[in-house]
């Protein structure tokens, strides 16, 4: 059985912050993905901490997460999470695009495919009990190449293919840096 945290009970302003996580029975086990996680915009300074809080309280605390830039307009190197700060990192080549990678002090690892945030609900339902099925052995670009036409990453899906400018130009883009960077830099140095 998958593990699916949504909550749509919770009331509509939390509801944002809740993540939309989907996990293999018992978490960490071998093969390809451990689920999946469906951000609901590409601000990783914005999701990141709640997913990051939501697997700390279900899988242990979490100490680094890595994500591949090609899908990412910005990647902080740090994101604060209640109680203590998670570093982030990006890999171009070793990581798949569409993966995101959770560590643990455990030493534990997640790899999650990461649903692109247009992806309709029930594309995106899909993807994430595919990518949390023990069976599957696809990859998470694997995943979404099979997928319909709203899970295919593109303009349209709210995923930057690293060909295509940002919505808004490259002036948007530098604005939302800039913006990350000074967030960034009012958090507390991590102990």
């Amino acid at each position: 059985m998958t593990t699916t945290f949504d909550r749509a009970a919770a009331a509509p302003a939390a509801l944002e912050s809740v993540p939309r996580l989907s996990l293999a029975p018992g978490g960490v086990r071998p093969g390809r993905l451990d689920g999946a996680w469906w951000p609901r915009s590409r601000d990783l300074l914005l999701e990141l901490p709640s997913l990051a809080a939501e697997l700390d309280a279900r899988w242990g605390r979490v100490t680094r997460i890595t994500v591949n830039p090609a899908q990412w307009p910005v990647v902080p190197r740090r994101v604060p999470v209640t109680g203590h700060t998670v570093h982030v990192g990006w890999y171009t080549t070793e990581q798949d695009e569409h993966m995101i990678m959770v560590c643990s002090y455990a030493p534990r690892r997640l790899d999650l495919l990461v649903v692109p945030p247009g992806t309709d609900s029930a594309d995106a339902a899909r993807l994430m009990a595919e990518a949390a099925d023990p069976a599957n052995t696809r990859t998470a670009s694997e995943l979404l190449a099979a997928g319909g036409g709203g899970a295919r990453p593109g303009p349209g899906s709210g995923f930057l293919p690293s060909s295509v400018a940002p919505p808004g130009g490259a002036g948007a883009a530098d604005r939302r840096a800039d913006t990350a960077r000074s967030r960034a830099a009012s958090w507390p140095a991590p102990a």
